[in-house]
């Protein structure tokens, strides 16, 4: 491992007692720090399983009994299973097609190719990317338009004063409440005989958006607006101009509220995704859900609660993201971020 890769995940802080320990630096004290970040969490990990078994064995609903973590397990292996199975079946439908185009060009020369699509269902794997390509652009929209704003507002009293009732009226609107107003909007606006994406999937997107916009507005205009004074005197000095000034100045103080903000619109917009994706029945978990509870198989409770610990992982994932984010980004790296 080259010095330079070694320092940069040393900065990484759950990293750093391992990379320490296998250099020999106090290993038995790093070792001790390893087990104990390991250890507590897997015995919290342990104690929720152990809660959760014993209270599935209890519970009986019309479906039968509640899955317990044996059953989730299961069903999440028939999961990869149907997706490994109907990626065979994708491969050989475009084999098929390969080879029947193949002959046809043999018998004509002047034959044109017809390509078609492989038409079989979404398997589980393809509804979790197409939730995670959902969330990760109505959230990238969302801070796109969010934090230039927040700059903005953060800037000036006036403006905060104004923007701020605003704000606090949308803020805890429902997914529920916009997605009906966004259907109508991309149903009239959205119009096209060759859509490069579903309708389903804008709506989704935009409701997401919507939803997740205001926690970073928020953030970074409260972290612009508190700059110490002594920086904006040291920007005046330097006769600092105003795209200077905020990109000098005002981003890196702003930092951490900012991606505090950031954190906040991530977690919502994942949350928001799943409601979102429900009604408007664009091909992602959210859909999966619904579908299987519509079903009503015996298996279905099984394939929630897959789906449920799937929405949490993902979801702790992308937090885990931004916060590695928020550390390589910001100036103070002795700040301590969780």
């Amino acid at each position: 491992m080259s010095i330079a890769l070694t320092q940069t995940l040393s900065k990484i802080s759950w990293l750093e007692p391992m990379i320490k320990a296998a250099q020999g630096e106090n290993r038995s004290q790093n070792l001790s720090i390893i087990a104990k970040a390991i250890g507590i969490p897997l015995a919290g990990i342990l104690v929720f399983l152990m809660i959760w078994h014993a209270a599935a064995s209890s519970i009986n609903t019309s479906l039968g009994k509640f899955p317990g973590p044996a059953d989730v397990l299961i069903q999440s292996k028939t999961l990869i299973s149907e997706h490994i199975t109907e990626r065979e079946k994708a491969a050989a439908f475009y084999q098929r097609q390969d080879e029947r185009n193949a002959r046809r060009l043999i018998q004509n020369p002047d034959y044109i190719v017809k390509i078609r699509n492989y038409t079989g269902k979404p398997t589980y794997v393809d509804q979790i990317g197409t939730s995670l390509i959902t969330v990760l652009s109505g959230f990238l929209i969302a801070s796109l338009i969010a934090i230039p704003l927040g700059i903005v507002i953060g800037l000036s009293a006036d403006l905060y004063s104004a923007f701020n009732p605003v704000i606090q009226i949308f803020k805890p609107v429902s997914p529920l409440a916009w997605l009906p107003l966004v259907t109508m909007v991309v149903s009239a606006v959205y119009v096209s005989d060759d859509p490069l994406v579903a309708k389903s999937f804008v709506t989704s997107m935009i409701t997401v958006m919507l939803c997740c916009l205001w926690p970073t507005v928020i953030n970074t205009a409260v972290g612009v607006a508190s700059i110490s004074q002594d920086l904006k005197n040291v920007s005046q000095v330097l006769r600092l101009s105003w795209l200077t000034h905020v990109r000098k100045i005002v981003l890196p103080a702003a930092i951490p509220m900012m991606f505090t903000g950031l954190r906040l619109s991530l977690s919502i917009a994942w949350m928001v995704l799943i409601a979102a994706e429900m009604l408007a029945q664009n091909p992602g978990l959210g859909k999966f859900v619904w579908d299987e509870f519509q079903n009503g198989s015996s298996n279905s409770l099984g394939r929630i609660m897959v789906a449920v610990i799937t929405i949490g992982l993902i979801g702790f994932a992308l937090d885990r993201m931004m916060l590695l984010l928020q550390r390589m980004v910001s100036w103070d790296k002795s700040a301590t971020l969780r």
